[in-house]
């Protein structure tokens, strides 16, 4: 079990790059990870990192070697939940990504659903609109609108037809009046969302073969897509949000759709994932339920 433990070790501090991120994450201090990672490296005679003082980084024997730990540690959780099927609860720890809106207003509520249907699973999240970062945590699951260009990630649409949709307070409407073609939003104040440090400024819809670019602008914006519903939600503005995002909200009447002859660009909802040869039971469970909660909110 020693052994086992230090290759554990080995592999969050690899994914980490960092001794001390990997001591925070198990609750170990920074000496017991070095300590393992030196028995290690004795056990098997060779460095498998180059340590300085400003950076941690993989040898090439270390880079091979966390290949085969990763994909050897993977078969011992897989054989142990084999063994456990049919007579223990799922278990485990899975690490998910949520966008900020969605994981905020509907995710949360899924998961908790989810752990009270399984509850020896350990669920430990990240709520933000980027993707970037996240991926050097080897999250297991992250759910994403669109599907970023990385071939190391398999994506699982859950929800291929969702768009985006124009909406706005009724006190808003009320105050400012009812745009009824997207080139009048031009006069509006609209609630620009910031991608990667770019204001998404151009709105674009579809009617049949018409199709038209809408170059809008506001005093207010956010790199938040929770941030923006809010905004749209006290009147300040109209947003341009994920059809999901919103659908409660156009339910209760908080928030009305403009324009709605008109398509907004598609938006669809997908899983990402480390591509692995399978699935361990609590994924595919988690998978499962996802796929069952979002049907159920898109339809």
């Amino acid at each position: 079990m020693k052994a086992l433990q230090d290759l554990q070790l080995f592999v969050r501090a690899a994914r980490a790059a960092s001794f001390s991120e990997a001591a925070r994450a198990l609750n170990l201090s920074p000496a017991a990870v070095s300590a393992a990672i030196k028995r290690l490296e004795a056990e098997i005679g060779v460095p498998l990192f180059l340590r300085s003082t400003r950076q941690l980084r993989l040898t090439l024997a270390g880079e091979q070697f966390l290949q085969s730990c990763e994909q050897g540690l993977e078969l011992i959780t897989q054989g142990h939940e084999a063994l456990c099927a049919g007579h223990c609860q799922i278990q485990g720890r899975l690490h998910v990504a949520l966008p900020s809106d969605l994981g905020r207003n509907l995710a949360l509520d899924w998961l908790l659903e989810f752990r009270r249907q399984h509850p020896g699973i350990e669920l430990r999240l990240q709520v933000a609109d980027r993707l970037a970062g996240l991926l050097r945590e080897q999250l297991d699951l992250a759910l994403r609108y669109g599907a970023p260009p990385d071939s190391g990630l398999v994506a699982l649409p859950l929800a291929p037809q969702n768009r985006r949709v124009l909406v706005a307070a009724p006190e808003y409407l009320q105050r400012r009046g009812r745009p009824s073609h997207p080139e009048q939003l031009r006069e509006h104040d609209c609630l620009c969302f910031a991608i990667q440090d770019q204001l998404h400024r151009v709105w674009t819809f579809e009617r049949g073969a018409e199709s038209v670019r809408v170059e809008v602008g506001g005093p207010l914006a956010a790199d938040d897509g929770d941030a923006v519903r809010r905004l749209a939600l006290a009147g300040a503005g109209i947003a341009y949000k994920s059809a999901l995002d919103v659908a409660a909200d156009l339910q209760a009447g908080r928030l009305e759709r403009l324009c709605p002859d008109w398509l907004g660009e598609p938006t669809p909802l997908v899983l990402l994932m480390p591509e692995r040869r399978s699935l361990r039971p609590a994924l595919r469970a988690l998978i499962e339920h996802l796929q069952a909660c979002v049907a159920q909110a898109a339809a």
